[in-house]
Order: C-alpha cells, then structure tokens, then sequence
C-alpha cells in the first residue's frame, strides 16, 4: 500500500485528485473534472481507475445519471489517524518517510515544470527561499495561524483564465544549532 500511495503523492495529477477528495472528504469525478479543468477527463478517469484499484479509493456511492453511474470516491487511507499516529510515537523514522514522500512530490511538480519549453521564470512568479528566523513557541504559532488563514482566504478560488494552478509548500524545521557569539 505504501509503494502505491507514494506513486500518488509522486505524480502530480494524481496527487492533485488525492488532496481534493481528501479536503473534500469524497468527491465525484464530476466535482474533479469541474476543479481540474487542465486535467484531460479522459487522464483524470484513467488515474481515478487505477487509484480505485490500487486501493487507495473506495467507491461509498452510486448515482444514476442518464445513461451512466456517477461515482462517488472516498479516500481508503486515513492520513489523520497516520499522522497522529506518528505524533503518538514520537517517530522521527515515520516522521522522516512522510517528510521524503512530501520531497519527492514537490520536487516532481518542481522538476516537470522545470523541464517544460513553456517555462517563464519570472512571469509564473516560481521561487523558493529558506528564513531562519529567531521564534518563541508562541510567535511560531501565531505565524503559522497567519499563513494558514491567508492561504485559506484563496484554497477554494475557481480556476479562470487569469489564474494558474500554484503548488505552494511550507516547511518548519529547527535549524542547525549555531553557538552563541
């Protein structure tokens, strides 16, 4: 399962349908097609299919319309009850696989971009950095309070012509220890 749900997080289509239905709790290929429009219907069926017999979606609904059954998947992992798993156990191992699946994932999307003749630099506004900064446990919550509802202020937007699909990711880390001066 594990082997099978890494191939999920690594290819960026099905890693977008994963994060949907899991933000939506079940979802129709219909609610996807509408989200993902730069996803091909017959792609975003194909990954659906193969997720569906990998065992990483369930089907919990059936609907008849018209002249065919609209499906309703429903994620057969649980990443909450994983992750507090992995929080119980205090388990840096576990904690270290989840950190690597979420690496490579990023680092795919990252590298297809990359390596597209479409690539613009400048103009997609892509970019990355790292800021060691100096933070109580208090301020690093208010911090990521403030990231969370400003990125929550814009996660349901629709896709339009004027908006791009962005991938944005947040990593907090101690930083290496650095001896007083």
């Amino acid at each position: 399962m594990a082997d099978k749900l890494m191939d999920c997080i690594t290819n960026p289509v099905k890693c977008k349908l994963l994060l949907e239905i899991h933000s939506q709790g079940k979802a129709t290929a219909k609610h996807l097609v509408e989200i993902y429009n730069d996803i091909p219907q017959a792609t975003l069926y194909r990954h659906l299919k193969k997720m569906l017999n990998d065992g990483i979606l369930q089907v919990v609904d059936e609907t008849q319309v018209r002249d065919t059954v609209e499906k309703t998947y429903l994620l057969v992992y649980n990443f909450n009850s994983e992750m507090e798993t992995m929080i119980e156990e205090n388990s840096g191992k576990l904690y270290m696989q989840y950190f690597i699946q979420y690496i490579i994932g990023f680092a795919k999307q990252f590298q297809e971009y990359c390596q597209s003749p479409k690539i613009d630099i400048k103009k997609d506004m892509t970019g990355f950095s790292l800021s060691p900064l100096y933070l109580s446990d208090d301020e690093l919550a208010s911090l990521v309070t403030s990231i969370s509802q400003i990125i929550n202020t814009v996660k349901n937007n629709e896709p339009k012509l004027e908006r791009k699909l962005r991938t944005i990711g947040v990593i907090i880390s101690p930083a290496e220890d650095i001896e007083e001066m």
